[in-house]
């Protein structure tokens, strides 16, 4: 198939690009900058220029196309009401050209805060009221009463590998800012992660087999303890590990504070159980021990 993916060029977005090239697939690649074209066709994919709220550019990609993959997404915690408008402006775009087609639409979404106090699962259906991202995930399973394959992949919070610019690799740098790797409290709350590798091949498995309405869960470890998290940070930057009290998390953490300390675990078994999908890369620890965190 010829698939347009959003987000090409980006973290997730490049690894499902270099997947679906692989299994044989075309891949047209939403480019906004000169770089991510190049990154675009580094990778052996075919270059369409636009941006997310350029919703021409967007119909023009899934018109030319016979799925979409949409990995692109604003991730400014300042403006969280902002991208997700926008986000659900391009799932709207991209799916009003696929309506009727029988398609594949897979879009990215999270676990984090999918089931306080549990473990989640792919068949929990959260209040789209916890974050204005989670009602773009509603709209989108509920396109598969309008002839479209649409698919949602809730991604760990942790996405992790060589290069990664998230949540770890932040707390990485609040470690050596402030001299000492922290958690909160006694940093027994559960933090669940995936391998960007990984990650690549669940979409692109979800592309070429996940029923129309599929939720699937971007996670291979259910859930780390983040004093587990802390001391490997404090082992890779040979710094002390101690406890942040919940109350000093902010002042320590900044806004990582509000995330860092929820008790998140989620489970990839439904997931598993449909694809077939088979995580064979390292997990967070590991991949914290490699070192290439703090390089």
């Amino acid at each position: 198939m010829r698939i347009f993916v959003t987000g090409a060029s980006g973290w997730i977005g490049s690894a499902v690009t270099a997947e679906l090239l692989a299994r044989g697939h075309e891949v047209l690649g939403l480019a906004r900058s000169d770089a991510s074209a190049a990154k675009v066709e580094a990778l052996g994919a075919e270059v369409h220029r636009g941006s997310l709220d350029d919703l021409g550019s967007l119909r023009a990609g899934a018109a030319a196309t016979e799925g979409v993959v949409h990995m692109g997404y604003n991730h400014d915690f300042s403006a969280m009401d902002d991208a997700a408008k926008t986000d659900l402006g391009a799932i709207e775009a991209m799916a009003d050209v696929l309506d009727g087609t029988g398609y594949p639409l897979v879009i990215a979404s999270g676990t984090l805060g999918l089931a306080p106090g549990r473990v989640g699962t792919e068949q929990d259906r959260p209040d789209p009221g916890i974050h204005p991202r989670v009602s773009n995930a509603a709209y989108t399973e509920a396109l598969k009463d309008g002839g479209i394959r649409s698919i949602v992949a809730r991604f760990a919070p942790t996405v992790h590998g060589p290069g990664d610019h998230g949540f770890i690799a932040f707390l990485v740098g609040i470690a050596r800012e402030k001299g000492v790797s922290g958690y909160i409290d006694e940093g027994a709350n559960r933090w669940p992660a995936v391998h960007r590798l990984d990650a690549g091949a669940l979409l692109a498995l979800a592309v070429d087999k996940a029923p129309a309405g599929s939720i699937i869960h971007g996670v291979t470890e259910e859930g780390i303890s983040s004093k587990d998290i802390a001391e490997a940070i404090g082992r890779g930057l040979g710094l002390e590990v101690v406890s942040v009290p919940a109350a000093q998390a902010m002042e320590h953490f900044s806004w990582m504070g509000r995330f860092f300390g929820a008790d998140a675990p989620a489970s990839n078994h439904l997931t598993r159980d449909l694809l077939g999908w088979e995580p064979i890369h390292q997990g967070l620890i590991a991949d914290l021990d490699s070192g290439s965190y703090y390089r």
